[in-house]
């Protein structure tokens, strides 16, 4: 039996002072890399959530649209990105939201959603959860209606959890 968590740690690696000084980015190319990991990680994220539960993945700019789309597809669920402001070549709502140094801009395709959808959020990380309340603002907003949040990691000391309220996250790794 594979210890998944285990793996997981073991296929994150830390790069220093990237992408500013004084940062520690968390890679995930080597567990990407890695299909025992990559399709543990997936079947992970659907088996939390139950197959049947959800009628679309919206997959956060820009690692979160790699994990998203096989967890689409494996629930049989549509596919929705969230991008960064000006990157969608249709009408689409917007979210600003603040980060440590300044403030940033979501968008998702207006007609992304039907009313009542049964929406999950899928990203990387979870760590202030800035990004990840602005995407289930932009679901609520577009009809959706927002059934969890499943990230890779979550960097615990950042509280990002704190901002989300009473949404349902589930993190496969807690640092």
């Amino acid at each position: 039996m594979i210890d998944l968590g285990k793996l997981i740690a073991e296929r994150i690696r830390d790069v220093a002072d990237y992408p500013k000084p004084g940062v520690v980015f968390k890679d995930i190319t080597p567990l990407l890399a890695d299909h025992v990991a990559f399709a543990g990680v997936v079947d992970a994220i659907v088996s939390h959530h139950g197959r049947g539960t959800v009628d679309k993945i919206v997959g956060i700019e820009a690692r979160g649209f790699i994990l998203a789309a096989p967890v689409a597809y494996h629930f049989g669920a549509g596919f929705v990105p969230v991008r960064k402001k000006g990157k969608l070549p249709a009408r689409a709502h917007e979210q600003t939201y603040d980060l440590e140094y300044g403030t940033e801009t979501i968008e998702m395709h207006a007609d992304a959603l039907r009313p009542g959808e049964r929406v999950l959020i899928v990203d990387d990380v979870l760590a202030t959860g800035g990004t990840a309340q602005a995407a289930a603002e932009l679901v609520r907003r577009g009809g959706g209606e927002v059934v969890g949040l499943s990230v890779l990691m979550e960097l615990s000391f950042l509280n990002g959890r704190d901002k989300l309220g009473n949404l349902d996250v589930h993190s496969l790794v807690t640092v």
